[in-house]
């Protein structure tokens, strides 16, 4: 049989979205296979492509042009795995098909792996990632082998398609990675200092593509139970109020734009009598309108948000107009943003009971 070497590299393609990557079910020929995955199939491929297991076995034997990287994941090269190769065999060991079972389950690559295949410049580059984790479904009886660790999920796989590999979003990869490091204590040697951290973070919200949102980062990191890591919550905390005096300070400049009078920033509301009622973002005390920026600026944990949602709530009861602006929206559509908040400071509130602004008599 001709020996297949030499397989293309892949080329850094544009991210799309994909399914969890699964062995495909046709029989593409050898040379095909090879090509796709840059030379590392599968035991099951190699038999589907009528490659007998003695054959197999004599080309993985020492000086033989093939090798084993795996259990049933083979290099048909000489040579030691690029980066990419060794991320394949990672991939097409957790997904490849059960023994008995016959089944096809899916897999992607999370943690600091797919990191630097999306090519964040805060993380390890490629080949200094010595471990490769693996998101595959919880059913999965699986385990570790070699670099490859093993992580279960009871969560649908999702993934994006980066040099022809699955790999799960950018927020999953950023939770897990973060994950990895708290267990490792990398944190308290300073193998990685807080301002990694801090720095992968904003690398994330910063990417345009594939990137993520900051409501997605703050689930997954919450999923992952880190939003309690005192590190991590530090970090989150100080990317929350760069991320909102960023959207506050642009409303600012809209204010002035539309010729509006400048509110209070972040004012104390209480009834006549003292009684608590909210923190706005914005107030103007004559005209009765707060303005509100989004929630997950300023809120982590449920109950930050409901202490939030309730001060909102008090203010709209009390007759004062609340104009709800997302970062999301001002970036897009700044012109519609200042008209509305115009036209509230125009209508004002309705039957406004008096508050008092603490510390403004």
């Amino acid at each position: 049989m001709r020996q297949v070497v030499g397989a293309e590299r892949g080329r850094m393609g544009r991210v799309v979205g994909m399914s969890s990557y699964q062995i495909p079910s046709q029989s593409p020929s050898l040379e095909e296979l090879a090509r796709r995955q840059q030379n590392v199939v599968t035991a099951s491929q190699l038999r589907a492509s009528g490659v007998p297991t003695r054959v197999v076995s004599g080309h993985c034997r020492e000086g033989g042009p093939w090798q084993r990287l795996l259990p049933r994941v083979y290099l048909l090269q000489e040579g030691e795995p690029t980066p990419e190769q060794r991320m394949w065999a990672a991939l097409l060991y957790a997904a490849q098909n059960g023994r008995e079972e016959g089944r096809r389950d899916g897999a992607v690559i999370t943690g600091a792996a797919a990191l630097a295949l999306y090519g964040f410049s805060s993380a390890p580059r490629l080949p200094a990632v010595t471990g490769v984790e693996v998101l595959v479904p919880r059913q999965r009886r699986l385990k570790d082998a070699g670099e490859v660790r093993i992580r279960r999920t009871e969560r649908e796989l999702v993934a994006r398609s980066v040099h022809g590999l699955a790999c799960a979003p950018v927020a999953r990869a950023v939770a897990d990675t973060l994950r990895e490091w708290t267990d490792a204590g990398v944190f308290d040697t300073g193998e990685v200092p807080t301002r990694q951290l801090r720095a992968v973070l904003r690398e994330a919200l910063a990417k345009t593509e594939p990137g993520c949102t900051l409501k997605e980062l703050l689930a997954e990191l919450r999923e992952a139970g880190l939003l309690g890591e005192e590190r991590v919550r530090a970090a989150v905390d100080e990317l929350l109020a760069a991320e909102r005096e960023s959207v506050l300070g642009r409303i600012g400049d809209l204010v002035d734009e539309w010729l509006l009078p400048a509110p209070l920033a972040g004012p104390e509301l209480r009834m006549p009598g003292g009684t608590f009622v909210a923190v706005p973002d914005l107030y103007w005390p004559a005209a009765g309108v707060a303005v509100e920026v989004d929630s997950e600026l300023r809120c982590v944990s449920e109950g930050e948000a409901a202490w939030v949602r309730g001060g909102q709530h008090r203010m709209e009861y009390l007759g004062v107009r609340v104009v709800y602006v997302s970062g999301a929206r001002l970036a897009a559509e700044p012109d519609a943003v200042g008209g509305e908040l115009r036209e509230a400071f125009l209508a004002g509130g309705t039957d406004v009971v008096e508050l008092m602004v603490a510390g403004h008599g």
